[in-house]
């Protein structure tokens, strides 16, 4: 508990700044969205690695298939806590991570469904000098990254952990970050995604759980403050 408030100030610290950083320095379809995608654009402004199979399958499907599978253990895990006695005292942990996780992806998910941002592959237009982007452009439903989400959504596990399984808590949070990156990565390549839509999909993952987070602590010292005697000190 002796970290905990510096804890929740760095959340809400940590996620107004990167919203700042986000707004002004990574703007959607921006000069460093543009920069970053250009290689995989050829002369016409086709995306040639749109098909490849290594990302629009094995990025795209297998591994997409496989967190699925992760999250499925998680929830089924959660859902026997309540029959398998052994599982009980657990059953808080599996719900969090599967709820919390779930809400992550969920709120993208909603987003992007309503977003009128359109993936870069809807918005290259041939011309007699190669291409240029038409940002008139609205098809696609492409903002923020749904598919990346997935992956940042297992940084739920370090705000579970990060006070009892400190080991477990890095494992978590290096693997959401590793995957959500690389599995948006890819998707940059095939022309579905700018990093920006990316950098936002983690940003609300980051922005979920520090809310939940916070909320879990404040309702915990809440409950503290009406047990305790008067004069007592709490941290």
């Amino acid at each position: 508990m002796q970290d905990q408030p510096k804890f929740i100030l760095f959340l809400l610290g940590s996620s107004m700044l990167s919203f700042v950083i986000l707004q002004s320095i990574f703007p959607i379809g921006g000069d460093i969205d543009l920069l970053l995608i250009h290689p995989f654009i050829s002369e016409s402004g086709s995306f040639t690695l749109r098909n490849n199979w290594y990302l629009a399958e094995l990025n795209h499907r297998y591994v997409k298939d496989l967190l699925t599978a992760v999250y499925l253990i998680i929830f089924s895990a959660w859902l026997m806590s309540f029959k398998v006695s052994s599982l009980k005292t657990r059953r808080f942990e599996f719900g969090y991570l599967f709820w919390v996780s779930m809400l992550c992806t969920s709120t993208v998910g909603l987003l992007k469904s309503q977003s009128q941002h359109a993936c870069p592959w809807n918005m290259t237009l041939p011309d007699q000098t190669g291409f240029f982007w038409d940002f008139s452009a609205y098809a696609g439903h492409c903002f923020p990254g749904g598919h990346a989400s997935l992956g940042f959504a297992l940084i739920t596990g370090y705000f579970y952990y990060r006070q009892t399984n400190t080991s477990r808590a890095r494992f978590y949070f290096t693997a959401g970050t590793i995957l959500g990156f690389t599995m948006g990565w890819a998707q940059m390549m095939r022309g579905a995604h700018f990093l920006s839509h990316n950098l936002w999909s983690f940003w609300l993952c980051w922005f979920i759980n520090a809310v939940i987070y916070a909320s879990f602590y404040f309702k915990k010292k809440m409950q503290l403050f009406a047990v305790m005697p008067p004069n007592s000190n709490i941290i």
